[in-house]
C-alpha cells in the first residue's frame, strides 16, 4: 500500500469530463478512490496543464506503475482531443442573409427638403428614419423610389445598403424606435454572450429593392457573397454556417444557381462542401407569399406612418416586388443557363412547363385561389383611366357604372402573368409589372425565381419556421372609385387557422385546408415545401418549447415519407407550445436534412425567439463534438442556457436557475454566462 499523487489538468470542460471518466474507470478497477480536491472546469486553453487535482488511491504496488502509465497516455489523448474539439469549433463562421426590408439603406446624395428642417445628406439613414418619414415624406420617397423599367435611382436622390452587422441589427436605432425596428440584434447578442469572436459573424446586407439579376448587375452582390465565404474559410480555417431569413432564402437560392456559372461543374459540390457546413433556412417562403399580392394591388405599410397608396406606389417601383409572388409547385422553368453553357444557345426566354396534376388540382395545390377580383364587364376609353403620369385624375364613369365581373386567379396564373394581363385595362401598374415579370424573372439568365426549389446539394440543411398562426392565404379586391394608386380596395380576406379556412366577412370558404397554418405572413403550404427535401424514412419528435425533463417528449421513428407532407399522430396538451422535429432517418451519405416547426412563432419574431436560438446552439455544439454518434442532438431534456433564461417556477416552488445544471451544462468561465453543453447524455453522444 502506498499513496500516489496524480496531477490532472485540462483546458476546457471537455477535459474535465474525460477526467471524470478516467476516475470512474479507475474505480472499476477494484480500487478505492478518494478525491481530495477538484478544481472545476478551466476556461483557458489546453496548454495550461499543471493545476493539480490530488487523488488518494489505495493500490497494490504492482498496479501503481501500470495505472500511472495508463494515466499518462490517457491524459495525452484527452488533451489532444480537447484541443481538436476547441479548434474545430473555433473554425466555424456565421454568415447572415437578412430578409426583405431588413437592411438599412443610406443616402448617397445631397437632397434639400423644402418645408422641412430635415434634409438628406450622404450616409443619412433612409431606411429607416421615422422622423424624416413623418416630416418630409416626399423627399423620403425620392430616396426610396426606383425606376420601374431600368431600376435606376431617382434623379435627385440615391440610396445604397449599409454594411456590417449594424446594418441588420436595428433599422431605426433609438430609445423608442430601436426595439420596434429590431431584427437581428438579439441574435448578435446571443453570439456575444456565448463567446463568439467578432470576426466569426458576418452579415451580407443587400439592396432588397432590387431583383436578383440587378443585385449582381449593379452591386456585384453575388461575387461579394462568394468572396465572403472564401474569406471566412481563409480567416478561420473552416466552413460557414448560413443563416437566412425570409426573402434572404430566395437570395441564397439564386446565389447557389449563379455559382454554377462561376465554378466548373466538377468543382461545384466540392466548393459547397469546403465553404458551407450547414444552411439554416428560417421562415423561408419557398413557394411565395400571398401578402406580396396585397402589397402590389393595394399597398402594405409595414407599420410605417404612410398611406397604403403611397406604400403601393413605392413597392411597385422595386424590382423585388414580384420576387415573393405565390407560384405553383407543379410548374418549372427550363434551365436556360445550362443550355447556354453546353449547347451554345442564347440565354433567356425561360419556358415554364406544368405537370398534368397542375390542371387536375384546384387552386394549384394552395388552400384557395390567391386572388378574387371584381372588374367591369365593359370598358370605355381606356386612355381616360388614370395613368402613372395622371395619378390625380378620377376614375372613369364607365368603370364606376359597369356591371362587375368576378374573376379568380390561382398561384400559377399569378406567376405566369395571366392575372396582370387580365387587369391591364383597369390598372396602370399592370404594364410595368408585366415588363418586370418578363425581364427580371421569366427571362433571367440564371434562374426564374418563381419555380420550385429542389434540395440544394449542401451537407446539412435545417428548415425552420413558425406554425399555428392566423395567416392570410387569399384576397377579394374590388374597384374603390378612387384614383391611382388607391384604385383597389380589399373587400375580404381568407385566412388559414386551426385546420380550417375562414374569411374576414364570415362567408363560407371553399378550399383545401391543411393540418396546421403558417406563421402569420407565409402560409404553411409555402413554408413546408422543404419537407420534400427529407428522405424516405423520417424520425419525428415533438417536445415542449419550454424547459422540460423529457416526460412530454413524443417520438416516432422511421416514419414513411413518400408524399409531400408528414402529419404526425401525436397528442397536444392545452396551452403548451411545442416544437416538432422532422429529421432524416435515412439520408444520402454525408447529407442531413431536418425540419423544425415552432408553435405560435410569427414570421418576423422567429429570429428573436430564445427557443430557436437555444436549439441552434445545441445543434452546433453537437456537430462540433468529437464524440457525437447520433446525427442530431437529442431532445430528451431542456433547461436554461443563460442566466437571463432563469425564472421562478411557481408550480415547482423553486428557482429554475442556471446553477442547477438542468441541461448538464458546464460553465468553463464563472465570470461569464457562457454555457458549454458537453455532457454526452444531454447531446445524444452516447
Amino acid at each position: 500500500m502506498f499513496q500516489v499523487g496524480i496531477a490532472v489538468s485540462g483546458g476546457n470542460s471537455k477535459t474535465g469530463e474525460n477526467r471524470s471518466h478516467l476516475l470512474h474507470f479507475l474505480s472499476h478497477r477494484g480500487e478505492e478512490i478518494f478525491i481530495l480536491s477538484f478544481s472545476g472546469a478551466l476556461a483557458g486553453n489546453p496548454g495550461s496543464l499543471l493545476e493539480p487535482v490530488m487523488a488518494s488511491l489505495s493500490l497494490k504496488p504492482l498496479y501503481a506503475i501500470f495505472l500511472l502509465l495508463t494515466l499518462t497516455l490517457t491524459l495525452e489523448s484527452i488533451i489532444v482531443r480537447a484541443s481538436d474539439s476547441s479548434s474545430h469549433y473555433s473554425k466555424f463562421s456565421g454568415v447572415i442573409i437578412p430578409g426583405f426590408a431588413s437592411t438599412q439603406l443610406r443616402a448617397w446624395s445631397v437632397l434639400d427638403c423644402p418645408y422641412s428642417p430635415l434634409d438628406f445628406n450622404p450616409l443619412d439613414a433612409v431606411w429607416l428614419d421615422t422622423r424624416k418619414v413623418l416630416s418630409a415624406v416626399n423627399c423620403w420617397l425620392k430616396c426610396m423610389l426606383l425606376d420601374p423599367y431600368n431600376q435606376t435611382d431617382h434623379p435627385e436622390c440615391k440610396s445604397r445598403p449599409d454594411s456590417g452587422l449594424s446594418a441588420i441589427t436595428e433599422l431605426d436605432p433609438g430609445y423608442i424606435t430601436g426595439p420596434l425596428s429590431s431584427v437581428w440584434k438579439d441574435w448578435v447578442r446571443w453570439c456575444i454572450e456565448f463567446g463568439i469572436e467578432a470576426n466569426a459573424i458576418m452579415a451580407v446586407p443587400y439592396d432588397w429593392r432590387l431583383s436578383a439579376s440587378m443585385l449582381e448587375e449593379r452591386d456585384l452582390y453575388f461575387h461579394k457573397l462568394k468572396l465572403t465565404f472564401e474569406t471566412a474559410l481563409k480567416l478561420r480555417g473552416g466552413p460557414s454556417l448560413v443563416f437566412a431569413h425570409s426573402m434572404g432564402n430566395n437570395v441564397f437560392h439564386y446565389f447557389l444557381e449563379w455559382l454554377k456559372l462561376e465554378i466548373a461543374p466538377k468543382m461545384y459540390n466540392k466548393w459547397l462542401d469546403d465553404h458551407i457546413h450547414a444552411y439554416f433556412a428560417v421562415g423561408a417562403p419557398l413557394l411565395g407569399a400571398p401578402e406580396s399580392v396585397k402589397a402590389v394591388l393595394s399597398g402594405v405599410t409595414y407599420g410605417l406612418p404612410i398611406a397604403e397608396g403611397t406604400a403601393r406606389l413605392m413597392y411597385n417601383s422595386f424590382g423585388s416586388s414580384l420576387w415573393l409572388l405565390p407560384f405553383s409547385e407543379h410548374c418549372r422553368a427550363d434551365n436556360s443557363h445550362w443550355r447556354h453553357l453546353f449547347d451554345g444557345k442564347v440565354r433567356g426566354n425561360n419556358t415554364s412547363h406544368c405537370a398534368d396534376v397542375e390542371f387536375q388540382l384546384n387552386f394549384s395545390g394552395w388552400p384557395a385561389d390567391i386572388i378574387n377580383i371584381e372588374v367591369p364587364s365593359k370598358m370605355g376609353n381606356s386612355s381616360a383611366y388614370p395613368s402613372f403620369a395622371e395619378e390625380a385624375n378620377a376614375v372613369t364613369s364607365e368603370m364606376e357604372c359597369g356591371m362587375p365581373v368576378q374573376l379568380s386567379f390561382s398561384a400559377r396564373e399569378l406567376s405566369d402573368g395571366t392575372f396582370f394581363k387580365a387587369i391591364e385595362d383597369y390598372d396602370p401598374d399592370s404594364e410595368r409589372l408585366l415588363y418586370q415579370l418578363q425581364k427580371l424573372y421569366h427571362d433571367d439568365p440564371v434562374l426564374n425565381p418563381l419555380t420550385p426549389w429542389d434540395r440544394p446539394p449542401l451537407k446539412n440543411i435545417f428548415c425552420i419556421y413558425g406554425v399555428d398562426m392566423k395567416t392570410e392565404v387569399g384576397y377579394h379586391f374590388a374597384p374603390s372609385g378612387k384614383p391611382y394608386p388607391d384604385n383597389w380596395i380589399v373587400t375580404d380576406v381568407i385566412y388559414e387557422f386551426e385546420q380550417a379556412l375562414n374569411s374576414r366577412s364570415g362567408n363560407s370558404v371553399n378550399g383545401n385546408h391543411g393540418h396546421t397554418s403558417g406563421d402569420e405572413t407565409v402560409p404553411y403550404h409555402s413554408l413546408s415545401w422543404c419537407k420534400t427535401w427529407l428522405g424516405n424514412r423520417v424520425n419525428v419528435t415533438r417536445s415542449p418549447q419550454s424547459e422540460h425533463e423529457g416526460l412530454d417528449v413524443q417520438v416516432h421513428l422511421n416514419v414513411g415519407h413518400h408524399g409531400r407532407d408528414i402529419v404526425p399522430n401525436m397528442t397536444r396538451a392545452q396551452r403548451v407550445k411545442y416544437i416538432t422535429y422532422y429529421e432524416d432517418g435515412e439520408s444520402i451519405p454525408g447529407r442531413r436534412t431536418a425540419v423544425w416547426e415552432l408553435d405560435k412563432v410569427n414570421h418576423r419574431n422567429i429570429v428573436r425567439s430564445p427557443v430557436l436560438m437555444r436549439e441552434l446552439w445545441l445543434e452546433m455544439w453537437h456537430d462540433t463534438h468529437p464524440d457525437a454518434k447520433s446525427k442530431f442532438v437529442t431532445k430528451a431534456k431542456r433547461g436554461p442556457l443563460r442566466h437571463d433564461d432563469c425564472y421562478w417556477d411557481y408550480g415547482k416552488a423553486r428557482n429554475q436557475g442556471c446553477k442547477q445544471v438542468r441541461l448538464g451544462l458546464v460553465n468553463p468561465n464563472p465570470d461569464r454566462t457562457f454555457k458549454a453543453p458537453w455532457q454526452t447524455q444531454t447531446l445524444g453522444l452516447g
